[in-house]
């Protein structure tokens, strides 16, 4: 795979859960050269997987993400972010995608259509 790559809450969810649809973003979550991780997407995730299951899966998720680069939210990002007509979190994943020229993976509606999108929708 060429290029960067940023896996949105959704996608992590699935792949890291072993769902039926993990294996639309393992290509992007696999990839740990071109992997670029948004801090939010860890809290996210953490933050499912311990309120659903046990703090050593929440952690054992987090590790896996750690394996891209995880990026922390700056002055920069936050002010990109918030010049999107998107939810808070939908908007720091999307402007880091965007400061970093990844793709975005994602099966979140609010992103359909938007530029560096690979969107699955919902059947």
């Amino acid at each position: 795979m060429s290029g960067l790559n940023v896996v949105d809450s959704s996608g992590w969810l699935e792949y890291l859960k072993g769902s039926d649809r993990a294996d639309l973003f393992a290509p992007a979550a696999e990839d740990q050269a071109s992997l670029i991780v948004p801090i939010i997407t860890v809290y996210e995730v953490y933050k499912k997987f311990r309120r659903e299951r046990t703090e050593r899966d929440a952690q054992e998720a987090i590790g896996t993400m750690m394996n891209g680069k995880v990026v922390n939210l700056d002055l920069s990002l936050a002010i990109d972010a918030a010049k999107l007509n998107l939810p808070l979190a939908d908007s720091i994943i999307y402007a880091t995608a965007q400061y970093h020229q990844a793709t975005l993976w994602t099966q979140d509606e609010d992103f359909e259509g938007l530029p560096g999108v690979r969107y699955f929708p919902k059947v």
